[in-house]
């Protein structure tokens, strides 16, 4: 039931963000022809902004962009992670070429060395050209590609930040290559491996013992994950995987839920609103940009500093709702909460009823302002 839900959630999806996929033929000196790409750019894009997106570039963009586009539009709705920019190479007649690698070395030798140029000496800085991104990257594969995108890490200065290795057909000697690279990484870094219990033998074997030695490693700036799914085999882990790194990746990104209320919120020694600038700060430095504070952490902030009659939290509160927020609702709805806790009522009624020109935001309206300033009335 869950996996039919999570088919046919997908297909939405996927019908929603289809009109916003652009195709481009990319011309490449390093392959020395032309390469076609699928790129997803965030709903309402404009070129003229100043945000900067996240870029995910997916390999095996044949199969593996759809569902990739699917998540992240449909993950990006919800808040639980930035609007990204994505990128999509096709490969369906160039791939076991794209991905070879010598049989001495077992790196990228030949075409695979090629292909592997094309995507950091071009392909990369095309788009970085052409369209509002961050430095933050992810990188996602299947099968060969999934191997690939660990070249990308043995690079003195490791091309992505993010690295999502579906069901990887393991080179000779990766496990042993990884195990020495990871433990020596000095920048934040996700990395996710996935299989499954009907995944291809032989790659499920190498893929295991592979987690036996990563698992181990002992490095605060790895954050790694391992996924062993259950009644799944090769291609069907794709649609399970995807979301699960998705949302390992973007952990600290998501809008606060309720245990971090209980467990961080409610017991941050420097109060609510200590926190709140604490887990933004952390997100510009995490991931390279900066996130608007949302109404739901603005939420869970009040409901903290009222329960701990911690009035500075709330008028700090209040002073960050009027600066994000001056012509919503908000504003005045936390300014009026800030003066209403500290007994003034005057000032008060005063912003609750100023918010009512002002325009109603997901959880404030004009019907909760009048409650408020009938409440207080009375």
């Amino acid at each position: 039931m869950k996996k039919l839900a999570f088919f046919l959630t997908t297909i939405f999806v996927l019908q929603s963000v289809t009109s916003q996929v652009n195709f481009e033929s990319f011309q490449s000196s390093k392959l020395g022809e032309t390469r076609d790409l699928k790129i997803l750019l965030p709903r309402g894009y404009n070129p003229e902004e100043k945000t900067e997106y996240p870029l995910v570039i997916v390999l095996d963009g044949d199969y593996l962009f759809e569902p990739v586009i699917g998540n992240i539009d449909y993950q990006s709705y919800w808040d639980d992670m930035p609007e990204c920019v994505v990128v999509g190479v096709k490969q369906a007649d160039t791939r076991t070429l794209d991905f070879s690698f010598s049989d001495e070395t077992f790196l990228p030798s030949y075409d695979g060395a090629s292909f592997f140029e094309f995507i950091g000496m071009e392909l990369i800085p095309y788009i970085e050209d052409s369209y509002s991104v961050s430095d933050f990257r992810i990188v996602i594969g299947h099968d060969l590609s999934a191997n690939f995108i660990n070249y990308y890490l043995f690079k003195e200065y490791p091309l992505f930040r993010a690295y999502i290795s579906l069901s990887p057909d393991l080179a000779p000697q990766m496990d042993i290559r990884l195990q020495e690279k990871l433990p020596a990484l000095q920048e934040d870094t996700f990395y996710y491996l996935a299989t499954a219990d009907d995944d291809i033998k032989a790659l499920h074997a190498k893929i295991v013992s592979a987690n036996d030695l990563l698992k181990t490693i002992d490095n605060p700036k790895l954050h790694y994950r391992f996924d062993n799914f259950e009644d799944a085999n090769h291609y069907s882990l794709v649609g399970l995987g995807i979301p699960k790194a998705i949302n390992e990746i973007f952990t600290l990104y998501k809008p606060i839920n309720r245990l971090e209320y209980q467990e961080k919120v409610l017991t941050y020694e420097e109060g609510p609103f200590a926190y709140l600038e604490k887990k933004y700060e952390d997100i510009k430095t995490f991931y390279g940009f900066e996130k608007k504070p949302i109404e739901n952490d603005f939420r869970a902030v009040a409901a903290a500093a009222k329960k701990l009659n911690d009035l500075e939290s709330l008028e700090s509160l209040s002073k960050m709702a009027r600066k994000e927020y001056p012509e919503s609702m908000i504003s005045a709805y936390y300014t009026g909460m800030y003066f209403e806790e500290k007994g003034n009522i005057k000032k008060a009624l005063q912003y609750y009823n100023s918010g009512l020109l002002l325009t109603p935001s997901e959880f404030i309206d004009k019907e909760m302002l009048l409650e408020k300033t009938y409440e207080l009335q009375d």
